[in-house]
Order: C-alpha cells, then structure tokens, then sequence
C-alpha cells in the first residue's frame, strides 16, 4: 500500500509539474514562442523597407533589420533581412554577425564590397558590385560595403538567422563602455597611446 502510495503521489506531481511548464512561455535563444492558437497575421508581416533610411550620420549608411524582433513569427525560422542605404561615398563600415552568414543584393548605385578570412591568413576577398549583383559575406567573418558613386545606393541583405547580431569593429574595440585601455590598444595597433585617446574620443 505505502508502495502504491508513492507512486500516485509521484504522477500527482509529475501532472502537476506538466501543466504547469505547458502554460508558461516557452523561450527558444531568448524569444518566446508564441502559442499558435493566438498568432495573428501582424506576426507575420513588417511594412517598411520601401521606404529609404536616414544617412546623414558619421558613416553615411543606415541599416533597417527586419529580424525576430520586428517580425514575431520569424522565431526558430532562422531567416531575416535588412535594407541597407548608403549616402554618396558613405559606408557600412567594417562589422561581422556572429550568427549568421548573409547575402547582399545591391538594388541600385556601385558598392566596392570584402570580406577578410580569419587567422592566420587575413586574406581580403573583394569586388565592385553594381545593380542586380549578389556577393556572400560568410558568417564570423569581417565585411564592409562601400558606396563609391556620388549617388545614393541601396541593397537587401538576407541573413540566416532570425537574430544575427552585428559586432561593428571600431565600436567594439574604441567605443566599449568601460573602455579597452590605451596601453592595450596602442600595442595591438602599434600606434601611438595619443592617437587611441584621439580615436577613443570619436565614440
């Protein structure tokens, strides 16, 4: 009897356990999922990349993501895309996605485009892309795109991964909060500490 006790009392709170994990939200890298019986169609769209970005900054480019974050049914689909726009002579300076490989189709103008492979090669792979040309950026890789026409230029990039993330180089490594010492910069960059203080100021 105590035996069989037990083990009621044991798929009791197995039950319980169950349907207690089946009512809370289930998160898949830090996004819910979404019960399906709730989704709605707004889940599924985004309306936006019609319309071109702001460049007036630094860089002279902006980049509008329409990842998990702006389109909720993307979650675990491991898909997303961005419109990029570039000023005259702006730039999509040099960055990487650490979970995503990404294509770029160059919709108008000419982008002068790389990548760089890793240690211990640092092997550049560029090339000119003009309308309707398509060039693929591996994933952890750093890349760039150039604009290098006196007009403005536009591409999509598609990216796979619902969140690909973007490391910008220059943020990174001068604009961290706390910020990377300038002993340490200087040595990697063999400069000297006055122009990665210089540097470091720009951020």
């Amino acid at each position: 009897i105590q035996m069989a006790s037990k083990f009621f009392l044991l798929a009791l709170l197995a039950l319980s356990a169950s349907h207690a994990l089946a009512s809370d939200p289930v998160f898949v890298n830090g996004f819910a999922c979404k019960d399906p019986k709730t989704a709605v169609v707004e889940d599924f769209y985004f309306s936006g990349l019609h319309m071109a970005g702001n460049t007036s900054n630094k860089q002279g480019s902006i980049v509008t993501a329409v990842n998990v974050a702006q389109i909720a049914g993307l979650n675990t689909l491991g898909v997303s895309l961005a419109r990029v726009d570039y000023a005259p002579y702006g730039q999509n300076p040099p960055h990487l996605h650490p979970r995503a490989t990404e294509i770029l189709t160059v919709l108008e103008g000419s982008l002068y485009v790389g990548f760089v492979t890793s240690n211990p090669e640092n092997k550049l792979f560029s090339k000119v892309l003009n309308k309707g040309d398509v060039f693929v950026f591996p994933q952890g890789l750093i890349h760039f795109q150039f604009n290098i026409e006196n007009n403005e230029a536009i591409a999509i990039a598609a990216l796979s991964s619902k969140n690909p993330g973007v490391i910008t180089i220059a943020n990174a490594v001068f604009g961290s909060k706390q910020t990377i010492s300038d002993d340490i910069l200087a040595k990697a960059f063999q400069v000297d500490k006055n122009i990665v203080d210089h540097i470091q100021a720009q951020f």
